[in-house]
């Protein structure tokens, strides 16, 4: 069952905090307060709250903390959550062919189960919305994506749903096997029955869908065409895996006659309704391309370091205006499947460009919240601590033993190891008490991920 928004008159006063609102101007107060009412932020300042104030169910008392807007994960594949620690030591292409075969065995009650692990540790990490990737859809499989949906709602997250898909394999020249791929126009009938039955376009919206065809290696031209056109008349965003290693560039090279990015634009997937998981391996041009037409990045540090795909030019990117988020990936090729932890990664894999500001702390906590909801589409309503804004809030613990000495809050977020989680706020529902989750019970998630993941190795 869905959690439930809080009552509109009920407050949260969270002061005594050290507060990074990620705004416009970068506003941050030593020393200040935030108020939530209901679902959405009230008020955000400098000293204590406004005494007035009635109805206030809690008063959170915040020295030693830091309170940041939620993160905001662009990118992930949930259902990977129980086949982790596979393929360790491979590059992309040798990667998937090695884990198409076991991912082609899934089913809904197996996804359920690593949805909620992956959604888990995302909360646990300071996450408040994720969206997800899944494009696996074996026959008989069940109803795969309503089964992450309901995972996702019972821990209470802020979701986007990506109907993916894949109808190009082994003998169209692609990588997935054949029994892995749908046919396209069953894919199409899917995507919009999706939208139709789960896309909620309203402001405080809990669940929202995107049309995700998977990648220009498993995926028809047809296919990315009619999702295009099929995506714009719904009205909702779309979403692929763009540039991420050389051998992609080559396999579009000798395919279509022609790199990813003018691939992407020949098929009308270059917009501000666009996102791209990668691009790793982006020419000026290609940055120009992304710059000129708001098309967006979701920059997955650990997963490009795991498969050794390269280093991203996300300071490139910045500069030129592309819109650029995090993302975890998914956890078969970054087992830890935090977000938290990707704003320290991004930070130090951008300054092997070669420049100690290349990426900031502040730029890398920028890309993990106002960041990413611009690519989602949703900077209107998440990724800052602003007047009228969705309660999405994360109150870190800095003044423990790792963090006591660091003379800046947010260093002691982004340069730091990760801080406890004291509280996390999604849609002014508490979700992470303490580091704990409080919708659903951890152990039984820990116990229902194991068993899938033993139940999916076992299967033929």
């Amino acid at each position: 069952m869905a959690v439930q928004p809080p009552p509109a008159d009920q407050r949260i006063v969270i002061e005594n905090v050290a507060i990074a609102t990620v705004d416009a101007n970068d506003t941050e107060y030593a020393r200040g307060h935030v108020v939530v009412l209901g679902n959405k932020i009230e008020s955000v300042g400098n000293g204590p709250a406004p005494q007035w104030l009635d109805n206030v169910v809690r008063r959170i008392n915040g020295e030693g903390h830091l309170i940041t807007p939620g993160l905001v994960n662009t990118h992930h594949h949930f259902y990977q959550w129980i086949t982790r620690g596979m393929a360790q030591d491979n590059i992309l292409f040798d990667w998937l062919v090695a884990l198409y075969p076991t991912w082609a065995r899934i089913d809904d009650k197996l996804v359920h189960a690593a949805a909620q692990g992956s959604a888990a540790a995302l909360l646990k990490s300071g996450c408040t919305t994720a969206s997800d990737h899944h494009y696996v859809f074996p026959k008989g499989g069940g109803d795969i994506l309503g089964a992450e949906i309901e995972a996702v709602q019972e821990l209470g997250m802020r979701f986007t749903a990506l109907r993916g898909s894949m109808d190009r394999s082994k003998k169209d020249g692609g990588l997935p096997p054949d029994h892995a791929v749908e046919k396209t126009e069953d894919i199409l009938i899917a995507s919009e029955a999706a939208v139709d039955k789960y896309h909620d376009a309203s402001f405080d919206s809990m669940l929202q869908i995107a049309i995700a065809p998977c990648s220009p290696f498993s995926v028809s031209t047809e296919l990315m065409r009619e999702a295009a056109v099929l995506a714009r008349r719904k009205g909702v965003r779309l979403h692929t895996h763009g540039s991420e290693t050389a051998e992609e560039e080559q396999f579009c090279k000798e395919l279509f006659g022609m790199g990813p990015t003018d691939y992407f634009e020949s098929t009308g997937w270059l917009g501000e309704d666009v996102w791209m998981a990668h691009c790793v391996h982006m020419n000026d041009s290609d940055i120009a391309k992304f710059a000129e037409t708001g098309t967006g990045v979701a920059h997955c540090p650990s997963s490009n370091a795991r498969l050794a795909a390269g280093i991203a030019r996300v300071p490139d990117m910045l500069r030129a205006g592309v819109p650029v988020g995090l993302g975890v990936d998914g956890t078969a090729s970054n087992e830890s499947g935090e977000l938290g932890t990707e704003l320290r990664n991004a930070l130090l894999i951008n300054r092997l460009h070669g420049s100690p500001t290349a990426l900031t702390g502040r730029s890398a906590l920028r890309l993990g919240t106002m960041g990413g909801a611009r690519v989602l589409g949703r900077q209107n309503e998440i990724g800052s601590i602003e007047v009228g804004k969705l309660a999405d809030l994360a109150l870190w613990k800095i003044d423990g033993i790792m963090h006591s000495s660091i003379a800046d809050p947010v260093a002691a977020l982004t340069l730091g190891a990760l801080p406890p989680l004291a509280l996390l706020l999604v849609n002014g529902n508490a979700v992470v008490e303490k580091g704990n989750l409080t919708t659903v019970n951890e152990e039984k998630i820990a116990l229902d991920c194991a068993r899938a993941a033993k139940e999916l190795a076992a299967r033929d």
